[in-house]
């Protein structure tokens, strides 16, 4: 079955590039374009859609105060001129973010990752921003940290806060550690503890019980250890 979509932009070069986009892939049937969030929300109530292209800075409503009127939302795909709001949509489990000017390739991925993920109600969250897919930007105070995912040692949570740890700083954002793990590379980092994800790449030893990253031994939860075990032994010899 198609993908039925929508595009929602308040600039009409925009919309005429994600169309022209959308007509190049076989899986997507454009349902329609719209300058503004009031027409989108307007037919949405009389017809039913997959996948939302949506621009966030609009006139009168907003993307994200859009996206949070629909009490059933299709699955989104931001896309914007603007960084500032990739934590809002990592939050709202949007599919992915999409910095314009958007190059078709970065547009077909992820379109892709749309179709292999499954319902909207169990989908991962995105990552905060994956431009190219090897940094993410962290929230702070009211800037935005980037940070490449190879510099990253591991993800400490704090209550309703996360420490993200690289070999030079620490990064302390208002966060949900299960939202990172869901959006962060399972090839790449590891839960293994209920306040800890590890980069696996960084490991420098590890035992039954815990894990050492450089001067840092973490430990590993009991609910986490087959788990953890069955990761690791992989690359055993």
């Amino acid at each position: 079955m198609p993908v039925k979509c929508i595009i929602v932009d308040d600039e009409p070069l925009a919309i005429e590039i994600i169309e022209s986009y959308v007509t190049r892939i076989d899986q997507l049937e454009l349902a329609g374009t719209f300058r503004n969030a009031i027409s989108a929300f307007a037919f949405l109530q009389q017809h039913t859609v997959d996948l939302i292209f949506l621009d966030i800075q609009m006139p009168k409503l907003n993307g994200i105060e859009f996206l949070k009127t629909l009490k059933n939302p299709p699955r989104v795909i931001f896309t914007t001129a603007y960084r500032d709001y990739a934590i809002e949509g990592f939050e709202l489990e949007v599919v992915d973010y999409l910095l314009k000017p958007i190059p078709f390739d970065r547009f077909l991925k992820a379109v892709a990752k749309f179709m292999h993920q499954p319902a909207a109600s169990t989908a991962p969250a995105p990552k905060a921003d994956t431009t190219t897919d090897d940094y993410v930007y962290f929230k702070v105070d009211k800037k935005m940290i980037k940070t490449r995912m190879a510099d990253v040692l591991f993800i400490e949570s704090i209550k309703d806060y996360v420490k993200v740890k690289t070999g030079e700083r620490e990064i302390i954002t208002q966060q949900k550690i299960s939202y990172l793990e869901e959006s962060l590379p399972r090839h790449q980092f590891l839960r293994i503890h209920r306040s800890f994800i590890i980069n696996i790449d960084k490991i420098d030893a590890y035992s039954a019980t815990d894990i050492e990253i450089g001067k840092h031994t973490i430990p590993i939860g009991r609910n986490y250890k087959n788990d953890v075990m069955k990761a690791l032994t992989k690359k055993v010899f």
